[in-house]
């Protein structure tokens, strides 16, 4: 007999692991933490992300379903991270989200990868400490929350489990999570390969 894994969180990660292992690898060989400048170009690539991904972060169905999601935004953030490091965003990005057309379900795939990067960003805040950044000087976005990395990532996981889907949903939460992959592969690509 089977058994079905009830976390959401669990069956996300299963169902992008692939991509998450591939885009790890992308950045690690894109050498983005080697020097100042090209650790610029990957803060720009997170600016764009974290800029189509802003919607989702003032959606008010959003913020029911899962509690204190205004505030885990990091768009600000990134932003005072470039005016530190001189650069401006590279590109416009996309209106990928409309306010008031946001599919609850996928977009529960897009935050799941958005709020995970904060489990790795405990990595890349080492590696930016090596550059001579910090939480108060370029590397803002890769801070930690004040409970914790671990602790905010439980909070998360339980809110996102709790949120209630049928079996279609479930299928659109991972299909937005491999989207959202797909599209931070692509950044990468764009911005520091």
């Amino acid at each position: 007999m089977d058994v079905v894994d009830t976390s959401r969180a669990r069956r996300l990660r299963a169902g992008t692991g692939d991509m998450h292992e591939r885009l790890d690898r992308r950045i690690n060989a894109a050498a983005a933490f080697d020097s100042v400048a090209a650790y610029g170009r990957f803060v720009q690539m997170q600016w764009v992300f974290h800029a189509e991904i802003a919607p989702l972060y003032r959606d008010a169905d959003l913020q029911r379903v899962l509690p204190g999601l205004a505030a885990r935004q990091r768009l600000a953030l990134v932003a005072e991270d470039l005016a530190d490091l001189d650069l401006a965003p590279a590109v416009e990005p996309a209106a990928r989200f409309t306010a008031g057309r946001i599919d609850i379900a996928a977009a529960l795939g897009w935050l799941y990868v958005a709020e995970g990067s904060n489990m790795g960003a405990a990595l890349l805040r080492k590696a930016a400490a090596r550059l001579g950044l910090s939480d108060g000087h370029g590397g803002r976005h890769l801070a930690p929350a004040a409970e914790g990395p671990a602790a905010q990532w439980r909070i998360f996981t339980a809110a996102l489990d709790a949120a209630e889907l049928d079996s279609a949903g479930e299928e659109r939460a991972v299909q937005g999570a491999r989207a959202a992959f797909s599209r931070v592969e692509r950044l990468a690509e764009l911005h520091i390969a």
